[in-house]
């Protein structure tokens, strides 16, 4: 993975969390930092960063809560994708913590591993052929997620354009990853399993590590 990809994918990341007043005070880094990459991730992310400057924040907070949390068809959750509210969803997020535990990387226990925020997070500064295969099994789920923001005309679709252009190529090293994680689900009971949320929590990046 580039450097380029890495800051992509933590611009990304920071910019799917609900928008405060932290976010806000981190907009000039970002913006230097989104200057820097190629124009595949470069001009979607500048675009979304633009209107933000634009908006006032009261708004793009109401905008975030109605798009990601309001609609099931715009869940930033990828497990939501593959799984739904099932029981399945359980071993799902699992797998993606014990990926994490094995990189070294942790989250808070608020968070859920899944959120695509996080996954970025992980994609940026973690391990690199765990967080390409984690996509690489979850691009389908990302591109329904950018077509629907585009569908809805949310200005969060061109994060998701940033992010599309930043996935890796299923390169065998790649593809042998997601094997290893598909067949590393832990053998645990499911009965009696409470269901998981599927609503965001509000992510602090740079509070996990």
């Amino acid at each position: 993975m580039t450097d380029s990809t890495a800051v992509a994918r933590l611009a990304a990341s920071w910019l799917l969390t609900y928008p405060d007043e932290a976010l806000l005070a981190r907009l000039d880094d970002i913006h230097a930092a989104v200057e820097t990459l190629p124009r595949g991730s470069r001009v979607p992310l500048l675009t979304f960063l633009a209107h933000v400057a634009d908006t006032p924040l009261l708004e793009l907070q109401q905008h975030y809560v109605a798009i990601f949390d309001m609609r099931r068809r715009a869940c930033p959750y990828l497990t939501y994708w593959t799984d739904g509210e099932t029981r399945n969803r359980g071993m799902a997020l699992v797998r993606f913590k014990e990926a994490y535990a094995e990189a070294g990387f942790t989250i808070a226990d608020t968070e859920l591993p899944d959120h695509l925020a996080v996954v970025l997070e992980f994609a940026a500064v973690g391990d690199r052929l765990t967080a390409d295969a984690l996509l690489a099994e979850h691009r389908g789920a990302i591109a329904l997620l950018q077509q629907a923001l585009a569908k809805m005309e949310s200005a969060y679709q061109h994060v998701l354009d940033a992010v599309m252009a930043t996935l890796p190529a299923l390169t065998a090293e790649v593809v042998e990853r997601m094997h290893q994680l598909a067949a590393s689900g832990p053998p645990v009971e499911q009965v009696g399993l409470e269901p998981f949320p599927t609503a965001p929590t509000l992510i602090e990046i740079g509070a996990r590590r």
